[in-house]
């Protein structure tokens, strides 16, 4: 308790740090993450009559989509500004809600979940993007970590909190559901149009010594040639394959869980409960860190995922509950501890070029996940087809096991993970 305590600890100082900065981020981080049908979608799909491979396929594409379009919508937020990133985004995944909800047909939902990708895209690094700038602005980029981890607790408890409501909403109407989404994503632009003020990619440059212009997509690809050291490579992949364990597994067990008996109110009961669960774990993340270390946190992880899915194979939902709910955290300690060594072995100057090519990696198989674990449980059965998946997370155990046993680098000597100029 002392450990989770501390992490929580310290936000009144972070917050008087800068207060017009914080508040607003916070009351956006609620409400962007109000998102009632999170927990019961995939049984909404199920309702419109769509089998477990279409819904993957959907699923697919939304990853792909956002994926690919990570890079471009980047360079849209540096021309036009991270704020207007932000707010296109957001409108257009409400929109895409709404039409969720007023279509029955496959192929409107194909477009539509293709729209709501790119919105996802324009919204992703954007937002933390805004407040590290507008922080640097205030010379308040020393309480970053701490204002972000408050930032995605919020995010994250706020989740948990609207998947349970959206299972009860859902015994009014689907309407209710979307409907209330779309209206909190819209709130949600109106906190950052009102409270927020723009900065876009030329405003940052201004503001960071020792800035030089010319660095462009080659340079950012000759960096990463250079740090890309082979155990680098095989974290990339590693971290990409538990995603694509871990991301399907989340959301496909709702389907596990219905088949096995248990109801919509409770489906979204147990996800909400998975949220909070990966919320919460990762404040853990430090500590293990310490004592533990990446090395040794990675193939646990891995070897945890592949457990929670053979147990879901079992066919009884208490301990397809049990198995989710005791293992889903796990992973989540995993990621923030990768996405430090990323972050350290990076250079500073074209960090958010590189993180964004590593996050199309993990878009992309996790986008094949979905398809694959899709299949897997059309053709198998939806607990047999878990059990079947959790090769993809043993597979990435195997790769991993040169790095642990060899102690390879992960990162090169070209920079001290110590330079704060990057967000």
């Amino acid at each position: 308790m002392t450990s989770t305590t501390e992490a929580l600890g310290g936000s009144a100082s972070v917050d008087r740090a800068a207060p017009s900065v914080t508040r607003p981020f916070y009351v956006y981080a609620v409400l962007a993450n109000s998102l009632f049908q999170r927990g019961v979608f995939v049984l909404f799909l199920y309702q419109r009559g769509f089998s477990v491979g279409q819904v993957a396929l959907l699923q697919t594409l939304l990853y792909l989509v956002s994926g690919l379009a990570e890079l471009p919508t980047g360079v849209i937020a540096d021309r036009i500004g991270r704020r207007a990133s932000i707010v296109i985004g957001q409108v257009l995944i409400a929109g895409c809600l709404l039409g969720q909800v007023t279509s029955s047909n496959y192929w409107v939902f194909l477009a539509l979940f293709i729209g709501q990708g790119v919105g996802m895209a324009c919204v992703s690094g954007s937002d933390t993007a805004l407040l590290y700038d507008l922080l640097v602005r205030r010379g308040a980029t020393t309480d970053y970590v701490k204002i972000k981890s408050r930032f995605t607790m919020l995010g994250t408890v706020t989740s948990g909190a609207a998947i349970v409501l959206g299972g009860q909403l859902q015994r009014i109407s689907w309407g209710v559901v979307y409907a209330g989404s779309a209206a909190c994503l819209v709130l949600a632009v109106v906190v950052l149009m009102s409270r927020v003020p723009e900065i876009r990619g030329a405003d940052a440059v201004d503001e960071q010594e020792g800035t030089e212009e010319g660095h462009g997509d080659a340079t950012a690809w000759r960096a990463m040639l250079r740090v890309a050291t082979p155990a680098l490579v095989t974290l990339v992949v590693v971290s990409g394959l538990m995603h694509a364990t871990l991301t399907p597994y989340i959301i496909l067990t709702q389907k596990t869980l219905s088949d096995q008996g248990a109801g919509t109110a409770w489906v979204s009961v147990v996800i909400s409960a998975g949220f909070f669960v990966g919320g919460l774990t990762p404040l853990l993340s430090d500590r293990a860190n310490r004592r533990i270390g990446y090395r040794i946190v990675v193939p646990v992880s891995l070897l945890t995922l592949a457990a929670a899915l053979a147990l879901s194979g079992l066919g009884v939902v208490w301990v397809t509950i049990a198995a989710f709910l005791a293992l889903v955290g796990i992973p989540e300690i995993t990621a923030v501890l990768v996405d430090n060594v990323f972050n350290e072995a990076v250079p500073s100057r074209h960090r958010a070029s590189l993180l964004s090519m590593i996050a199309f990696v993990e878009s992309a198989l996790i986008g094949t996940g979905y398809l694959v674990l899709g299949a897997l449980m059309d053709g198998l059965g939806s607990g047999t087809g878990m059990a079947a998946y959790a090769a993809v997370p043993v597979l990435a155990c195997i790769l991993w096991l040169p790095v642990l046993f060899r102690g390879a680098r992960v990162a090169t000597e070209i920079e001290k993970p110590a330079d704060r100029k990057a967000s």
